[in-house]
């Protein structure tokens, strides 16, 4: 069994582990249910092999706090930090809908929809940078549409 499918189905702290839903260089991203509070959130769980490196967890813990302090329609909320034996994991909220870079394979965007787009991303982007945070990674596999398009 891989790293990716063996939480698939289990249980990490409150949360059950539903699907995945991204994979990047860090951690991998999964959809989860909060059984009590009967919603859904997105776990990210740090990569089981960068777990011993202090400098990975360090970071990976900074990112939790940085993003933490974020509040902003255009930029996803973080609910929770946690460590379950050893396995730092960041709860955020499920945003249904698909990266910007599965929409950009599937359709060519219009004048009107790039604009519709650029304008909260840089909006989120700036609100950041207001509260001195730099996302080093903004791609299109890191913004999420939405249903109703809004990024």
């Amino acid at each position: 069994m891989s790293e990716r499918d063996d939480l698939i189905g289990k249980t990490l702290g409150q949360y059950q582990i539903i699907e995945e839903i991204g994979r990047g260089g860090m951690a991998t991203v999964y959809k989860a249910s909060h059984e009590k509070l009967e919603r859904l959130v997105a776990i990210k769980v740090m990569h089981t092999a960068f777990m011993q490196d202090p400098n990975f967890r360090t970071r990976f813990e900074r990112e939790a706090k940085i993003i933490a302090r974020l509040d902003h329609p255009h930029i996803v909320p973080v609910y929770d930090y946690a460590e379950i034996d050893g396995q730092p994991y960041l709860v955020m909220k499920h945003i249904e809908g698909r990266t910007l870079k599965q929409t950009l394979i599937k359709q060519t965007l219009t004048l009107a929809d790039i604009l519709r787009l650029v304008s909260p991303i840089a909006d989120a982007l700036d609100y950041a940078h207001s509260m001195n945070v730099l996302h080093r990674d903004i791609k299109p596999s890191n913004i999420i549409i939405d249903p109703n398009g809004t990024p």
